[in-house]
């Protein structure tokens, strides 16, 4: 393959993974919107969909591997395979995340909801926008972006935070068994968005690395 070549494969992984990218925030948006409209149908459909992404997932990780084996690429170009490989990891465990969050809503179902979904959102909407950025970084090799978008898990920890305190109490009153469980179901739909904010953040810290070469933790 020629130089032209590999640089036209290497776009290509990129575009791919741009795509994943697009539905797995995709899958936490919705998932949370069915969180709270209750909406069973729609939940469904988000728990159907992973397989799409989990294929999308194994043929990106097939064309690494079969650039790797063709090409034997070496120094920056065999970053840039890598570092895809490691990004779609994570990409496929947020869409598991939403996947979670669904089902979180299937056990739920339609019985009242305890608080008003007010931070659950809130935390979704940052962790998308963590998600879209660290990979707008990824293709632009924007170092500082990276790095900004990592910064920006703080708020989401921070907001989680908040919620594990407030939904604790809910667990520690033990006022009715229901209340209780569903407490402990939206303390784990905030877990999962707080891990979509981890993942966001690995694919940052991966650009930092797939430009200078330097491993940075955030």
């Amino acid at each position: 393959m020629t130089r032209e070549g590999l640089d036209k494969s290497l776009s290509d992984l990129q575009q791919e993974l741009l795509l994943m990218g697009s539905m797995v925030e995709d899958a936490i948006h919705l998932a949370v919107e069915s969180l709270a409209k209750q909406d069973m149908s729609l939940a469904q459909k988000i728990i159907d969909g992973d397989d799409a992404i989990d294929e999308l997932s194994l043929k990106i990780e097939e064309d690494c591997i079969r650039l790797i084996a063709l090409q034997q690429p070496i120094a920056r170009d065999l970053r840039v395979i890598t570092s895809v490989l490691k990004t779609v990891t994570d990409l496929e465990r947020i869409a598991d995340h939403g996947t979670n969050i669904a089902e979180i809503v299937q056990r739920i179902g339609t019985a009242p909801l305890i608080k008003p979904l007010e931070n659950i959102p809130k935390m979704a909407k940052l962790v998308e926008l963590m998600v879209r950025d660290s990979l707008k970084a990824f293709v632009d090799r924007d170092v500082e972006f990276a790095k900004s978008t990592c910064l920006r898990d703080d708020e989401v920890d921070k907001v989680y935070e908040g919620l594990f305190n407030e939904l604790s109490g809910f667990i520690l009153a033990g006022e009715g068994a229901p209340q209780v469980v569903q407490a402990m179901n939206l303390l784990f739909a905030a877990r999962y968005l707080e891990r979509v904010g981890d993942h966001a953040t690995n694919i940052g810290e991966r650009v930092i690395y797939l430009v200078t070469g330097r491993t940075e933790r955030y």
